[in-house]
């Protein structure tokens, strides 16, 4: 059974900080094309960044330069680094994966809320 599992959002002040992790199980995850979307209330859900298999990263332009994506293959684990947070970034971040043998796969989602 696949499961993407969401964890460290929460509320933080503008211009703060939050590292987001993603812990996969039920994949195979070394081989699979990672990503995190979010989707704030009342649009759609948007790429936010994504991590290839060999580690290319490509990322929104509205969080260049702020957002890093990582991953641990060792781990299983997707990371999303968020620094200098603007109220924009608010919204729910979905992991997502996408292999081969599993699809595309989501997360639970996970809110993020930037607020003074």
């Amino acid at each position: 059974q696949v499961q993407l599992v969401e964890s460290g959002g929460g509320l933080v002040q503008p211009g703060g900080s939050l590292r987001l992790s993603c812990v996969a199980s039920g994949i195979a995850f070394s081989i699979s094309s990672m990503a995190w979307f979010r989707q704030a209330p009342g649009k759609q859900r948007e790429l936010v960044a994504r991590i290839s298999i060999s580690g290319s990263t490509n990322y929104a332009d509205s969080v260049k330069g702020r957002f890093t994506i990582s991953r641990d293959n060792a781990k299983n684990t997707m990371y999303l680094q968020m620094n200098s947070l603007k109220f924009e970034d608010t919204a729910v971040y979905y992991c997502n994966a996408v292999a081969a043998s599993s699809g595309s796969r989501w997360g639970q989602g996970i809110q993020v809320t930037v607020s003074s």
